[in-house]
């Protein structure tokens, strides 16, 4: 479909967000459709980024192997591949997208609007893949390549920090039983939405104090969510 001047406009200016100009808008615009727009204007499942999203995340992971692989030239293969899981996980895509105003900028339908989808933690973390692979699309995996370089600079240098390889609860785990003596407590507040697509909504607590609010697709996801918050308070 071609795109009014208004999303010309909003695209430009996501453009200038992400450090990348596509020649052809329309791929983004693909990569930042999410399946409730395109069901909900009955447009064809190509017209959402869900094909976007399948090739992005497989550049990606190229992309990451190779500066991991240049960044840790003496880590054998199982520390790589933990590395490379706690680099490109969904808190840190969500992150990511986050830090660009990515969320803004999707095309959703109301009932996802309505539910809090520009927030979401599994559909920011989506949404960011596909627009890897939109620009691979646009101009190749060397131009892919320069902006997961940009984009994951900090992450891959924070992953030669002990401990970066466990996941957020662990971490957050060994931090509160150093500092308090004490474990943090996961609170399950609501889940919302169908029961195909449900949002879960959780808090955590440590010595009764609220350290964060998770979001996730799942119980576990949500718990993932709200350990990253309270570490990023701790820490």
């Amino acid at each position: 479909m071609p795109l009014t001047s208004n999303e010309k406009k909003d695209l430009k200016l996501f453009e200038k967000k992400l450090g990348y100009s596509f020649k052809k808008r329309e791929l983004l615009k693909r990569a930042l459709t999410h399946k409730s727009f395109t069901n909900e204007h009955k447009l064809p499942p190509s017209e959402n980024n869900e094909r976007s999203e399948f090739l992005g995340d497989a550049v990606m992971e190229l992309a990451v192997s190779h500066l991991l692989m240049f960044q840790f030239q003496d880590h054998p293969e199982g520390e790589l591949s933990k590395l490379r899981a706690a680099v490109v996980n969904e808190s840190q895509l969500a992150d990511l997208a986050r830090s660009i105003d990515l969320g803004n900028f999707l095309y959703l339908g109301k009932g996802e609007e309505l539910t809090g989808g520009r927030e979401k933690p599994s559909l920011l973390s989506d949404a960011y893949e596909a627009v890897l692979g939109a620009i691979y699309l646009d101009r190749g995996f060397l131009k892919t390549f320069d902006l997961v370089k940009k984009h994951f600079a900090k992450a891959i240098d924070k992953a030669g920090e002990e401990g970066f390889a466990k996941d957020y609860k662990t971490r957050l785990q060994e931090e509160v039983q150093s500092r308090f003596r004490s474990m943090p407590k996961y609170k399950m507040i609501k889940a919302t939405g169908p029961d195909h697509s449900k949002i879960f909504e959780i808090n955590i607590y440590i010595q009764e104090e609220l350290y964060g609010v998770g979001h996730g697709p799942s119980k576990k996801s949500a718990e993932q969510d709200a350990a990253r918050q309270a570490l990023e308070k701790l820490l």
